[in-house]
């Protein structure tokens, strides 16, 4: 149930950014700035990171009780997800949005990284062990080294055309930072994809591993 709870508000969360980004690429597109057309692809890419994490995330490591703080701030990355793609069209506020999204998704992994130590105290058998070391591995890179990176490259890019505005806005130098993000986010998804493949056998033994445990206690009572 809880599981299902998860799913359901991670997809609603993404579902109403991806409702922002749309509407909002629509209307860079049909304006013809050319300029603008990488942010859609940033924005898109950004969609599907915040989704597959979730996903693993709910996969790995949610279980009963509901977990209302670690909600709460995945509503919160969804909201400055929207208020970033609501600025396609504005480099500057584009990349102060997103620096400050980075933050908040810092603090969700930091908070989960919690959740991590649970499910390697109350691991069921030796796989869910195997799967929660690299779980635990995965997430303090994330905390000390990914999402530092990208807020620091998001910040770099709003510090530099607020104090360079005539050829980072002017002059479209802003393509070079959007372009790095891009490939940045390219990268990372890529990652995300790798890991989450050799992880699928260990979570299903884990999931099963659990199931087994829950029967062993309900039988002892």
């Amino acid at each position: 149930m809880v599981v299902e709870i998860e799913l359901t508000l991670c997809s609603i969360i993404q579902g109403v950014a991806l409702y922002f980004l749309v509407d909002n690429a629509r209307a860079v597109l049909s304006m013809g700035q050319l300029a603008a057309w990488p942010y859609p692809a940033a924005g898109l890419l950004i969609i599907l990171l915040f989704w597959s994490r979730a996903v693993i995330h709910t996969l790995t490591l949610i279980r009963w009780p509901l977990e209302f703080i670690h909600n709460f701030l995945y509503i919160a990355c969804a909201l400055f997800e929207a208020l970033a793609f609501t600025r396609l069209a504005d480099p500057l506020m584009w990349f102060v949005l997103t620096a400050l999204f980075a933050v908040v998704v810092w603090v969700l992994f930091a908070y989960d990284y919690r959740l991590v130590r649970l499910r390697q105290q109350d691991s069921a058998g030796p796989i869910g062990s195997r799967l929660y070391s690299m779980v635990a591995k995965d997430q303090r890179l994330n905390i000390v080294f990914v999402v530092p990176i990208i807020f620091v490259l998001n910040a770099a890019g709003a510090l530099a055309i607020y104090f360079r505005p005539r050829f980072f806005l002017e002059e479209n130098g802003h393509l070079l930072w959007i372009a790095l993000q891009v490939i940045g986010l390219l990268i990372y998804l890529g990652h995300l994809i790798r890991t989450f493949i050799r992880w699928v056998p260990l979570i299903s033994i884990t999931r099963a591993e659990w199931r087994a445990a829950a029967e062993k206690i309900a039988q002892n009572r």
